[in-house]
């Protein structure tokens, strides 16, 4: 075998880092992006935060003002904080934090008269109760954390629950659900409701699953209600809150940043697609940091010089960022115009490969673009990947969006009958009626995403009209 070398022209895709950064930052969202360029200023010198010229002079005033209120006022704030010279006082973080329901529990614990022994048993109990206020263990798993030595018996450990269960909120430290409402039931002192709270503790305590069902015929045969009296025990348990912890133990808010702002210019009826200057950082090259990379020389020179070379590319790519995310949001809007000025019911079938098509990319980078990017509107906050969505065929020959067959489906539901609800049958002929054809099983899996129950759930008795 002879030995040759051959030169041959050929064209290759070269993941190179910064092709690498520009496809990273893409995909970030702006609280990650926040992030990516706060970390970006502390490890390049080169880059340092844009201020614009009114929020400098803000400043500016600020610190004037405060100066002038130091020396002039004799008296200090009566707070003391973590801030300081120059700093703004930071409210939310020292402002206390909402107790916790183990937290309300104890404090009232604190308040009864209890003996040793029982604050022992009461502090286990309290340790057991979950977020939605219900004992997580039974009696005898209880007991069994007690030593041997203790003889604390089931009769105790009893009477020890059923003092912390007269604690606030009502229903707190239940077993099981019934007791829970029972427990509420039981501390209703209004003479108007006592008919009703009386008809209610029968239905919840014999027939629980059959008001559970909906079955209201066998409810009242075998509680023995009228349907105006089990009507208004079902108004009354409705109105009892099942998780009673839940109003103790809040779920953490969570906040989202919208990348693009759309509004409607009144002059010429159209829809204006602009990027949130709240969501994209502002930063930009140190111009005396890059005057003396240029002039100088050895270690120090060359490690400025890398530093700027990496800024630049780093300001680039926010560019691209920002450039593409504009341009795919300007498409998305252009495509559904319809549902930014009708509703849901408007929204058009939209897939990836459409806008990718329409702005020449790649299908992956518009999945990159669109994923926990969010789109202020006039309707609300929407992440981008809202707006795509499969189509179903209409008997004429169009195109359904399955959004708006789920907004139909939703609005079906609520218009309803409640004593005779839409099965998914005849939420299908209805839609049939308007053209669209959907099968009964997706009907069902379109009802289960909206979180809407079957029809024999939905089922009500016919309420009297209160005067």
């Amino acid at each position: 075998m002879k030995l040759s070398l051959q030169l041959k022209l050929g064209q290759q895709l070269a993941m190179t880092p910064q092709l690498q950064q520009a496809i990273r930052l893409l995909q970030l969202s702006s609280t990650d992006l926040h992030q990516e360029v706060g970390q970006m200023l502390e490890s390049n010198p080169m880059l340092e935060l844009e201020e614009s010229e009114r929020e400098h002079s803000a400043q500016l005033r600020a610190e004037d003002d405060w100066r002038e209120t130091r020396w002039q006022e004799p008296w200090q704030p009566s707070f003391s904080g973590p801030a300081r010279d120059g700093e703004a006082f930071d409210f939310a973080a020292s402002s206390p934090e909402p107790d916790s329901l183990q937290d309300h529990l104890l404090w009232q614990l604190n308040l009864t008269p209890m003996s040793n022994r029982d604050q022992t048993i009461a502090l286990a109990i309290i340790d057991a109760i979950d977020a939605n206020g219900m004992l997580s263990v039974d009696i005898d798993s209880l007991l069994a954390a007690f030593a041997p030595a203790a003889g604390v018996g089931a009769d105790e450990a009893l009477a020890v629950l059923h003092r912390i269960q007269q604690f606030d909120p009502a229903g707190v430290a239940s077993r099981d659900l019934a007791e829970c409402l029972l427990l509420q039931l039981g501390q209703i002192s209004d003479p108007e409701l006592e008919s009703a709270a009386e008809c209610a503790r029968r239905v919840v305590n014999n027939h629980l699953d059959l008001l559970a069902s909906h079955d209201y015929a066998q409810l009242m045969r075998r509680a023995r209600l009228r349907e105006d009296e089990l009507g208004a025990a079902i108004r009354l348990i409705e109105s009892l809150n099942p998780r009673p912890g839940a109003q103790l133990s809040p779920a953490a808010a969570g906040y989202v940043i919208p990348d693009v702002l759309v509004r409607r210019d009144p002059a010429s009826a159209t829809w204006r697609v602009d990027l949130n200057p709240d969501s994209a950082p502002r930063i930009r090259i140190n111009q005396d940091y890059a005057d003396l990379a240029s002039n100088s020389a050895g270690d120090d020179g060359s490690y400025l010089r890398s530093n700027l070379q990496e800024a630049r590319w780093f300001l680039k790519s926010l560019q691209s960022r920002n450039e593409t995310l504009l341009k795919v949001a300007a498409r998305i809007v252009e495509h559904q115009r319809d549902f930014l000025e009708y509703g849901e019911e408007a929204m058009k079938p939209l897939v990836l490969h459409e806008i990718a098509e329409a702005v020449d990319m790649h299908e992956s980078t518009i999945s990159r673009v669109t994923t926990q990017k969010y789109l202020h509107t006039p309707r609300g906050v929407f992440e981008l990947k809202y707006f795509f969505s499969s189509h179903v065929s209409t008997s004429g020959g169009g195109e359904c969006s399955s959004t708006a067959i789920r907004a139909i489906i939703r609005k079906l539901v609520a218009q309803e009958n409640t004593c005779k609800p839409l099965s998914d049958n005849r939420i299908a002929t209805l839609l049939r009626e308007r053209g669209i054809e959907v099968a009964r099983r997706t009907i069902a899996k379109y009802r289960e995403s909206l979180s809407i129950p079957p029809s024999n759930e939905r089922k009500r008795l016919a309420m009297p009209v209160q005067d």
